[in-house]
């Protein structure tokens, strides 16, 4: 295996510093990849973190997954761990870079691009040729807090393999973003799985925990590290819809991400400071929650509850 032109030979262990740019300051900026390789040829998975760098839950989760050894003591094949892309987003609680881009929408990215895409460039040349598969982890935005879920592309039957063996209770089909980091890796024939858990800047514990149980299952269910699989009951969706607010306000939910509700059943309230309305929000179709908006001030047509429906298993 070779990444940033350093061999790393099977059954070693290294990280790896690339370089990606400098602070104005003068600082330099590497982009850091775990490296552990057994003795005994086999998959290469990769784990990415921090795509977007306020999603602290994702880079959370590959950092926990490296400090608790879980790559340690492998069977066979290899993981390439990288808790953090968005370096520059992270120390600033940005999702995005200083040039105010979305590195998720500049794949592959160029050489001589925007900042953005320099780091998908060097991240995309040097560490992603090397993956036979991977999980990149993200976390709600903009006040969502998401349910632990697994996205996979419809496109990809090994997308879908790869969902089923994290084994999330919530599983949905995702259609592909043009130049995201999943659209890059599908055209290159690596199948990646998007896990979305938690809200930004907020780490949250089970989400966290979930993320590193999908971890485990992939592995133990590739053969590359003993153990069983820890096992949830799963739930496929096959469509997904936003509900939004039917006025502006103040609103109170009932319920949150996780939970199943009827077509018609009461998700929230919507009031103003002065109790002069009273407005309800009802669910329009069965499904589960795995999305929900925390923040209690709201504007009519403002996305308040992310629902799976057409659940197929």
């Amino acid at each position: 295996m070779i990444i940033h032109n350093k061999t790393i030979e099977l059954g070693e262990e290294c990280t790896i510093q690339i370089p990606v740019a400098n602070l104005p300051s003068g600082t330099e900026i590497d982009l850091f990849a775990h490296v552990y390789r057994s003795k005994v040829e086999g998959p290469t998975v990769l784990l990415i973190g921090g795509v977007h760098g306020d999603e602290i839950n994702g880079v959370e989760i590959v950092r926990r997954a490296v400090r608790d050894e879980l790559f340690s003591s492998l069977n066979c094949g290899s993981v390439i761990a990288v808790p953090l892309l968005n370096v520059y987003g992270f120390i600033n609680f940005s999702r995005g870079f200083p040039d105010g881009k979305d590195v998720n929408r500049g794949f592959p990215g160029t050489k001589t691009g925007s900042l953005s895409s320099r780091v998908a460039h060097t991240f995309t040349t040097n560490i992603l040729p090397a993956a036979d598969l991977a999980i990149d982890f993200h976390t709600g935005g903009n006040s969502v807090h998401n349910y632990p879920q697994a996205r996979y592309t419809a496109e990809d039957p090994q997308s879908l393999k790869l969902a089923e063996e994290m084994n999330m209770a919530c599983t949905l089909k995702s259609s592909l973003i043009p130049k995201s980091l999943r659209k890059t890796a599908y055209n290159k024939g690596i199948p990646m799985v998007v896990f979305e858990g938690g809200e930004s800047l907020r780490i949250d514990d089970y989400t966290v925990n979930e993320g590193l149980r999908g971890i485990h299952n992939v592995l133990v269910n590739r053969e590359m590290i003993k153990g069983e699989v820890k096992q949830v009951a799963a739930n496929y969706f096959n469509k997904k819809s936003w509900t939004r607010a039917t006025r502006s306000g103040i609103v109170i939910l009932e319920k949150k991400s996780g939970d199943f509700v009827k077509k018609g059943e009461l998700l929230a309230r919507i009031t103003n400071p002065y109790n002069t309305y009273q407005s309800k929000v009802t669910s329009k179709v069965d499904g589960f929650i795995f999305g929900h908006n925390n923040n209690p001030v709201i504007n009519k047509g403002d996305a308040l509850f992310h629902i799976g429906h057409n659940l197929n298993n």
